[in-house]
């Protein structure tokens, strides 16, 4: 018997063994068993989470010998055909090659037939957003009011290319991408009934590769097996497809949140010369941040999200360097340079520019920190001017007239050389400095205080010279 790859021989049979898409797989199980089955259902999401595997797992369950049922037997010869693909009920079509209103109008005329030896007629349609709109519009009237014999199931990846009018006649499943840890069990599972020796952190590389498909993982999978045979380690996983392992990816990043651009450079250097996938480490690098960033609000909570018991505790340890603030920016920063790596002509510089920014911006001091520590130093009273009285300036002692008889030496200059009128006014009109009361010392420290610009906050924060507020 010819080899079947491992997407094939360990594609779902039944509700349970679809992983990741309760939701839909309840759904579905509950519809079978108060009898409410729609005649038209759409699976939408991203490739090999399990659309199509899910359409004859419910082909099957409702043309078993024992059905309608939740749990087909898989021993029937219906339900044998199903899964062999030949069914002369349940009709598979590519949307792709059959696209036309010649095509939909052979369909339209064969769900008039009745089924040869199931109870109902399931039609099919894979990625049926290939459609054309004059193939959609003639499937319309069909579609609304199918025979009761018949059954449509659709499957695409790109849902919002679906004409309106045919989502409303059907019922709608967005089905998820698999998380990083559902990925890993199922795989784990397979390795031991393969007899595959494989260690953890092998099946997380292959898991964080896949990018939530199961299919992508399984694919990867029988390419390690035969590039490396029955054992398999994380240094195989990391050579075949490029990818960079999860201890140098949170030694990157804790580089980053350290501020140690040295680090960050030299491991770019180290990365770039064995040829690793730049792009991909961006995205994971991405990934990661995003990951911290969800720790830094729900704590503990993350173990039933996408992260396994590993990656937690390093955000724990993380989440000590940097705030949630913080860590947003550097997110934000690194989507900005991800968007920019296709038009880059150095690859490897624009993410040495965009790492030394982010580094630069874990060790930046942010608004909201001024801000509250300009409000505890008011609170604390800390530049308030001290209430003690100003000490009191003595009034200048009047300059004793001159007697008529005697005339000083200097009265007679300066009576024999008169000073200018105008520059006498301007020596008048020159102002004099006052001394400002305690009162009006305390209003301008009060409306410094007050004052919310980020220019003085930051002259307060680093140490400059206090503003002298009786000048």
């Amino acid at each position: 018997m010819a080899y079947k790859v491992l997407a094939r021989k360990w594609r779902p049979n039944l509700f349970e063994d679809v992983v990741g898409q309760e939701h839909v797989t309840q759904t579905l199980k509950n519809a079978i068993i108060n009898d409410r089955v729609a005649h038209a259902y759409i699976f939408v999401g991203p490739r090999g989470i399990g659309k199509t595997s899910l359409a004859r797992i419910f082909a099957k369950a409702l043309n078993c010998k024992k059905g309608p049922t939740i749990t087909p037997c898989g021993e029937c010869d219906m339900c044998r055909e199903i899964t062999a693909g030949n069914a002369l009920d349940v009709l598979e079509i590519d949307g792709a090659s059959n696209n036309g209103v010649d095509q939909v109008r052979d369909l339209r005329d064969q769900v008039q037939f009745a089924p040869t030896s199931g109870k109902y007629k399931i039609i099919i349609i894979d990625e049926v957003h290939m459609l054309s709109t004059a193939a959609f519009n003639a499937l319309l009237k069909t579609l609304e009011e199918p025979p009761a014999h018949v059954k449509f199931i659709f499957a695409t990846t790109e849902g919002h290319k679906l004409l309106p009018t045919i989502i409303s006649r059907c019922q709608r499943f967005d089905l998820r991408r698999i998380q990083t840890p559902a990925i890993v069990k199922r795989l784990s599972y397979i390795c031991s009934q393969e007899k595959i020796t494989i260690t953890e952190d092998a099946l997380l590389a292959i898991a964080r590769g896949a990018e939530g498909g199961m299919r992508d993982a399984l694919s990867a999978l029988d390419q390690l097996i035969s590039f490396k045979g029955n054992e398999l380690t994380e240094e195989d996983v990391l050579a075949v497809f490029g990818l960079v392992s999860r201890e140098s990816l949170e030694t990157l990043s804790s580089a980053v949140l350290k501020g140690d651009m040295p680090q960050i450079l030299r491991m770019i250097d180290q990365f770039d010369s064995v040829g690793k996938d730049m792009t991909r480490l961006v995205v994971e690098l991405m990934e990661h941040f995003r990951n911290l960033l969800i720790y830094h609000h729900i704590g503990d909570e993350m173990s039933t999200m996408d992260a396994t018991l590993e990656q937690i505790s390093v955000y724990a340890e993380q989440k000590k360097l940097v705030d949630a603030t913080r860590v947003l920016q550097i997110t934000d920063q690194l989507g900005e340079m991800e968007g920019r790596l296709r038009y880059a002509l150095s690859v490897r510089t624009l993410i040495e520019l965009s790492l030394i920014r982010c580094a630069r911006i874990s060790q930046s001091v942010p608004l909201e920190a001024i801000l509250k520590r300009l409000n505890a130093l008011r609170a604390s009273g800390a530049f308030m001017a001290p209430a003690t009285e100003p000490e009191a300036v003595a009034e200048p002692t009047p300059a004793p007239k001159p007697e008529a008889a005697a005339v000083s030496q200097a009265e007679a200059f300066s009576q024999s050389t008169p000073v200018p009128e105008v520059q006498e006014e301007a020596e008048s009109s020159k102002p004099v400095k006052k001394k400002k009361s305690a009162e009006e010392v305390a209003q301008v420290t009060q409306s410094l205080h007050d004052d919310p610009s980020l220019g003085l906050a930051q002259d307060i924060l680093k140490g400059a010279k206090v503003i002298d507020v009786e000048d």
